[in-house]
């Protein structure tokens, strides 16, 4: 197949070009449906021209829908985007660029989204539905599944599709609620998934941080410490990264310490663990659920984002497991091996 791609590159370099645009605008369509024509030019920074003729065609192959209310992917469509994935990785360079992210750092397995999600969020949808497929491929139903809170492994749990039923797996929040937004707490998402494969689900209801006598007096509490234990046996950990930055500001910290963290060369934070470039702990918070020595043990870590500014964290927190896969978009995969 590579040799067939090398041989068209170089004797009809049009078809291929053709092919890799008619991709990316089907492949756009399916992200954001129903979409108009003049929004997809914006997103893919494609002239309105080109992407009229460009979607008459898929249109006569009966692989979108056109409406007043825009387009749509048909479920051809849908079939021939899973059909050419790995082979317009191939086309689009992403196959190599997996490979050597995987090698700088280190890491079991990449898995790289073409685009660049700073200048089209809607890739976080792709981002999660890649991640979803990776998990179910290795999810076995005898297994413990941790997963952290946040709006992409919303997203995640949202993507998950399949029929078969895992009655013999556990998912668990990796950690307690971190704040406000319900919706994108580690309890909810747990509870989607949950639903979806048919498992069984246990809920922490505590806050992440806590005081330490708050902490040891609630771990002791029947339920609680029935969940923890799971996460301490956890088999796949599901988790984003957060930018030490962000984090910080997320949890509400006062000015202060978030100062302290970042004066410490803090780029990431993952389960109230702040990390500096080279993946050494520069500032812990005393959080509920994995703590880092079960993180360590997990054979199976996926890590889903999006975003070149997460890069240095993702750096940073590859260098203390290397039992990781990461799902991310192809900006931020070149972003990583731009870190010395």
């Amino acid at each position: 197949m590579n040799d067939l791609i090398n041989i068209q590159k170089k004797l009809i370099p049009q078809v291929i070009e053709l092919m890799e645009r008619r991709y990316l605008i089907l492949r756009q369509i399916s992200l954001t449906e129903p979409i108009g024509r003049r929004t997809l030019s914006n997103m893919l920074e494609i002239s309105e021209r080109i992407i009229r003729s460009e979607t008459e065609v898929l249109k006569e192959q009966n692989l979108i829908n056109v409406a007043v209310s825009g387009m749509t992917v048909t479920q051809e469509g849908l079939e021939l985007l899973d059909q050419l994935k790995d082979l317009m990785n191939e086309v689009m360079g992403l196959s190599k660029l997996q490979n050597r992210v995987k090698e700088k750092l280190g890491i079991k397995k990449v898995i790289i989204i073409p685009g660049n999600y700073e200048k089209n969020e809607s890739l976080l949808k792709d981002v999660a539905k890649q991640g979803a497929e990776y998990f179910l491929s290795i999810l076995k139903d005898t297994n413990i599944v941790s997963i952290t809170g946040g709006s992409t492994m919303l997203e995640f749990a949202n993507s998950l599709r399949g029929d078969k039923k895992y009655n013999q797996t556990t998912i668990v929040p990796a950690r307690g609620g971190v704040g406000k937004d319900v919706e994108t707490q580690a309890n909810n998402i747990v509870a989607i998934v949950g639903k979806k494969l048919g498992a069984h689900y246990k809920l922490l209801h505590i806050p992440d941080e806590l005081g330490v006598e708050a902490m040891k007096t609630l771990s002791l509490e029947p339920e609680i410490k029935k969940t923890l234990n799971y996460i301490v046996d956890t088999d796949i950990l599901v988790f984003g990264i957060g930018r030490a930055d962000e984090m910080a500001t997320r949890r509400k910290l006062p000015k202060k310490q978030v100062e302290e963290i970042l004066s410490k060369g803090a780029v990431g934070e993952a389960f109230g663990y702040y990390f500096n470039k080279d993946g050494e702990i520069v500032y812990e918070l005393n959080t509920v659920g994995i703590n880092l020595e079960t993180f360590k043990s997990v054979k199976n870590n996926i890590a889903i984002f999006a975003g070149a500014s997460k890069a240095e964290a993702v750096t940073a927190i590859s260098k203390v497991n290397d039992n990781m896969v990461i799902v991310t978009d192809e900006e931020s995969a070149y972003k990583i091996l731009e870190i010395n």
